[in-house]
C-alpha cells in the first residue's frame, strides 16, 4: 500500500474530475475540468446539447476524448503520473457510445506524438452519444415491454422496467431510424467502458455495476440476456462488450498514454463501471447494508448496498451491480441540480440564501405543496415537464416557494423508496448540492434520521481510486477489506451529523402529516384521484 498512488476519473454530465489518492501520505489530490467552459467550441450547456426531436439529449464522445487528454496534461504537469499504480474509471451511467470496426485496431496504435483526439476522430460509426436525460425513447420501451411480457417481467430479469434513457431503448431506436449506420457498428460501448478502453488501449468489458443499466443483462446469472438483446435489435449480442461481475484489472496502461505523459509500464487499469457503483464505493458503504446515500447532482439519486436481489414486484427503482460483485439498489430523480439552480435563478439566490432560507423554515410550510417537475421526472415516470402547486402557493413568496421545492424533493425521494427493504439508521449526502447545509436539514426532517455529508463531494472519482486501490492490493496477495481501505478516505471523512428534532419529524411523518399530503397530491397530478384541498384543510387543523 505504502508508495503507490491510485488514479480515479469521473466522467459526469458536466464535467470530468480527477483524483489521485496517496495511501503512504493519506492525502487526496483533485483536478476537474467544466465541457461547457473548457470545450466552447461543442456548443455544450451542461455538458450535453438538445436535440430537435422532443427529449432527445445528446452529448460528444470526441469532447470526452479531449477532456482525458487535457486531464493526463494535468496530472503530467504536477509530476504525479509515474507514481501511480492503477486506475479506475467511473462514469455518468447509461449513455452508449457507437464504433466502427475499424476502432479496435486503431485504438491500439497511436502516436505519443499526437493528441488522441485527431487520431480517432474516424472511429465512431455515430458522432453522438446519447446521454442519460435523454427521454426519446418512449416507444421503443413499450415495444421492448411488449415483446419481454410487460413491465414487472422486464424489471424481474434486467433490474429496472424498459427506461428511455437505458442502452436497450437507445440502441433498439438506432437500429430503426439508421439501419446502416447500426450496421456498421462494430462495438457497442457504455461511456465507461468507453473512457477505460482509451485507457487501456483495446476494447475492454464492462462491469455489472454500469452492464445491468442497460435493460440487456440478467441480474441473476449476470449475463447478456439472449432474449433483453433479441428484443432490441439483430445481432446486437455480437456489438456488446464482455460482461464481468464485480472489479477486474482489464490489462496495462497502453503504451501511448505510458509515452506521451510519462505514467508507469507497470501501471494497470481496471473494469469501468457506472458514476453510481461507483459513488457506492466511495461512501465506504460496499459491504454495508445500515448506510443509505442521496447524491445531490445533475439528477439527485437515492442508492444503497444489498447483499442478496430484493425479491419484489417493482415498477420503479433499478438494480445495479456493485464492486465485490453484490449488487445496490437505485432510484434516480432528473428534477436535481438543474431544478435547483431554476429556483436559485428565478429568485435572483446565492446558495447562502437559499441554505438560510430552508435552516429558517418552519417544518410543513403551512400545507403549501409544490411538485416541481421542471424536466421531464423518471421516478415517478412523468413524460411532459410542469410544475404543480396546491394550498396557495404564490410564485412571488420566496421563502415559501423555496421550502416547498426543497421540501418535495425530500419527500419524493421517502416516498419511492419504500420497495428496497429497512429504513437506514442513517444518510450520506453527496455531490454539489450536499455542500448546503438548508438542503441536508430538510433531508434530516423528511427522513426524521441523521444526514452525514463528506469532506470531499465527488464521491464517485473518490470510489474509482478506491476501487482501483483494491483491485492492484489484491492482484498483490495483500487482500485488504473495503472496511479498511475506505476507513482513512470515506468513514474518517465524514462531516459532523445532522439530527432532526422529533417534534419537526412528526410534521411530516406521522398520519395526515406533510408527507401523506404530497403523497396525495402526486397522485392527483399523476391520475386525477384524490382531493387534495380536502388533505390540505386536515394538515393545516392538525398543524
Amino acid at each position: 500500500m505504502k508508495g503507490n498512488r491510485y488514479l480515479g476519473l469521473d466522467l459526469s454530465t458536466q464535467s470530468i474530475t480527477a483524483i489521485v489518492l496517496g495511501f503512504s501520505e493519506g492525502d487526496i489530490r483533485t483536478f476537474q475540468l467544466n465541457f461547457d467552459e473548457t470545450f466552447p467550441e461543442y456548443g455544450t450547456s451542461g455538458g450535453v446539447f438538445f436535440g430537435k426531436e422532443p427529449g432527445m439529449v445528446h452529448s460528444y464522445p470526441l469532447m470526452w476524448i479531449e477532456a482525458l487528454d487535457a486531464v493526463m496534461s494535468m496530472l503530467r504537469n504536477e509530476g504525479l503520473a509515474s507514481s501511480i499504480s492503477c486506475m479506475g474509471v467511473s462514469a455518468q451511467q447509461h449513455g452508449t457510445v457507437y464504433l466502427n470496426s475499424m476502432a479496435s485496431s486503431i485504438l491500439g496504435r497511436l502516436d505519443p506524438a499526437l493528441s488522441m483526439k485527431e487520431q480517432l476522430e474516424g472511429i465512431f460509426s455515430r458522432d453522438t452519444s446519447p446521454v442519460w436525460m435523454d427521454s426519446s425513447t418512449r416507444r421503443e420501451c413499450e415495444e421492448i415491454t411488449d415483446i419481454l411480457g410487460g413491465k414487472i417481467k422486464v424489471a424481474e430479469l434486467t433490474g429496472s422496467v424498459a427506461t428511455e434513457r437505458f442502452a436497450g431503448p437507445q440502441i433498439r431506436k438506432f437500429w430503426k431510424e439508421e439501419p446502416l449506420a447500426y450496421k456498421q457498428t462494430g462495438h457497442i460501448a457504455l461511456v465507461s467502458s468507453f473512457v477505460t478502453s482509451l485507457l487501456a488501449g483495446k476494447l475492454v468489458p464492462v462491469d455489472t455495476g454500469d452492464g445491468f443499466g442497460t435493460n440487456l443483462a440478467d441480474v441473476r446469472t449476470c449475463k447478456w440476456s439472449e432474449r433483453a438483446a433479441n428484443s432490441v435489435a439483430p445481432d446486437l449480442a455480437k456489438k456488446l462488450p464482455f460482461l464481468v461481475k464485480g472489479d477486474k484489472i482489464v490489462g496495462s496502461l497502453s503504451e501511448y498514454l505510458v509515452k506521451r505523459y510519462g505514467f508507469s509500464p507497470e501501471t494497470t487499469v481496471i473494469t469501468g463501471s457506472g458514476d453510481n457503483p461507483s459513488s457506492l464505493a466511495g461512501l465506504g458503504m460496499v459491504e454495508n447494508e445500515n448506510i443509505k446515500a442521496i447524491s445531490l447532482g445533475t439528477s439527485d439519486t437515492y442508492f444503497g448496498y444489498q447483499s442478496e436481489l430484493i425479491r419484489k414486484e417493482r415498477s420503479e427503482g433499478h438494480i445495479f451491480g456493485a464492486a465485490d460483485g453484490r449488487y445496490m439498489f437505485l432510484l434516480c430523480f432528473s428534477n436535481g441540480s438543474l431544478a435547483r439552480e431554476g429556483v436559485k435563478k428565478k429568485y435572483g439566490l446565492s446558495w447562502e440564501d437559499f441554505s438560510d432560507i430552508l435552516e429558517m423554515s418552519r417544518p410543513g410550510n403551512s400545507g403549501r405543496i409544490m411538485l416541481p417537475w421542471f424536466l421531464p421526472e423518471i421516478t415517478p415516470l412523468v413524460l411532459e415537464k410542469g410544475i404543480h402547486t396546491f394550498g396557495g402557493l404564490e410564485e412571488n413568496d420566496v421563502q415559501a416557494s423555496v421550502q416547498a421545492f426543497a421540501e418535495a424533493q425530500a419527500m419524493s425521494m421517502f416516498i419511492h423508496s419504500q420497495w428496497p427493504g429497512a429504513r437506514p439508521a442513517e444518510i450520506v449526502v453527496t455531490a454539489g448540492g450536499s455542500r448546503n447545509r438548508g438542503l441536508l436539514k430538510v433531508i434530516s426532517r423528511v427522513f426524521g434520521i441523521g444526514v452525514r455529508t463528506l469532506e470531499i463531494s465527488d464521491s464517485a472519482a473518490l470510489g474509482a481510486a478506491l476501487r482501483a486501490a483494491k483491485c492492484h492490493m489484491d492482484s498483490g496477495k495483500g487482500l485488504v477489506s473495503w472496511a479498511e481501505l475506505t476507513k482513512d478516505f470515506s468513514t474518517a471523512r465524514k462531516g459532523n451529523l445532522i439530527l432532526p428534532d422529533p417534534e419537526e419529524v412528526k410534521v411530516y411523518q406521522s398520519e395526515g402529516g406533510l408527507i401523506n399530503l404530497y403523497r396525495i397530491c402526486e397522485r392527483w397530478a399523476l391520475s386525477g384521484e384524490g382531493n387534495p384541498e380536502e388533505a390540505i384543510s386536515h394538515f393545516r387543523k392538525k398543524f
